[in-house]
């Protein structure tokens, strides 16, 4: 081998180790492709999926960048991929990578509530990724996942003594007539300290768990939206979603509480 080509192929080694060095740094650093893996690292979210590959277009999270308030961060997810006519998302599933319990909520479905856009307030413990898991009625899997950078936890948060009755005070806001068929935005807002079980009060003596666990929507005697709640939902549960009704009838909220309290609001509903 001659001495040209001993140093022409060093040159060549060193340049591929510094490209590949480089590409290297790009995979750790790149926010997608860490992402990409967040539900991959996630006990809860792997047993969602139970083996299958999630088809990564179509569910969206909607966070902001950067949270200074890691106990109320704004928290919206859509659906816009595609499904065969007939079918429509089941469930949704929320999952907070950081917290000290993952799960944030479950969100049951169904053709009533087939088009998700739902929006709610989470409490995020550190910088984060958020990752959603959703599932279809004819077996489909989708996931994303998006990075929060926190600036102040939102799970071990000091509290304040004075706390808000619980299950007082439901806000429901939905427009009493709809054209069948069509998008029905709901909005809903309850007091509840959703206390984690991990917070302090003023004198350092940790609070007990008391969250609201299930809020369900009917409409007549249908069902028509689920939400199973943990202890990641802020403080007074906050949530937007959308119903497609085709009939009049009387929708009833329901929210319980993990002390069995419950509370409970009407409202009519005409449908042309």
């Amino acid at each position: 081998m001659s001495h040209s080509y001993r140093i022409k192929t060093a040159l060549s080694r060193r340049k591929v180790l510094q490209h590949g060095a480089a590409g290297l740094g790009l995979i750790l650093l790149s926010p997608f492709a860490w992402a990409s893996e967040a539900w991959q690292q996630l006990d809860a979210a792997k047993q969602i999926l139970n083996g299958a590959t999630p088809i990564t277009q179509g569910l969206t999270l909607d966070l902001p960048h950067v949270s200074e308030d890691g106990s109320a961060v704004p928290l919206g997810i859509q659906f816009n991929g595609d499904l065969a006519d007939d079918d429509y998302l089941t469930d949704i599933h929320l999952f907070a990578a950081g917290n000290p319990q993952p799960e944030i909520a479950t969100f049951r479905l169904n053709e009533l509530s087939r088009y998700p856009d739902i929006a709610t307030r989470v409490r995020l413990n550190e910088t984060q990724h958020v990752v959603a898991i959703a599932k279809s009625h004819q077996g489909q899997t989708f996931a994303v996942s998006q990075e929060v950078r926190i600036t102040v936890s939102g799970c071990l948060m000091r509290s304040e003594d004075s706390q808000t009755e619980p299950l007082t005070n439901p806000r429901v806001s939905v427009n009493q007539q709809v054209a069948a068929g069509d998008s029905l935005e709901v909005r809903t807002l309850i007091n509840h300290p959703m206390e984690t079980g991990l917070r302090e009060d003023s004198s350092g003596e940790r609070l007990p768990r008391h969250i609201i666990e299930q809020f369900t929507v009917r409409l007549g005697d249908e069902v028509a939206f689920e939400a199973e709640l943990h202890q990641s939902i802020s403080a007074n549960p906050y949530l937007r979603f959308h119903l497609t009704p085709h009939q009049s009838g009387e929708l009833v909220f329901e929210w319980q509480d993990d002390q069995d309290n419950q509370a409970r609001h009407t409202s009519e509903l005409s449908v042309s």
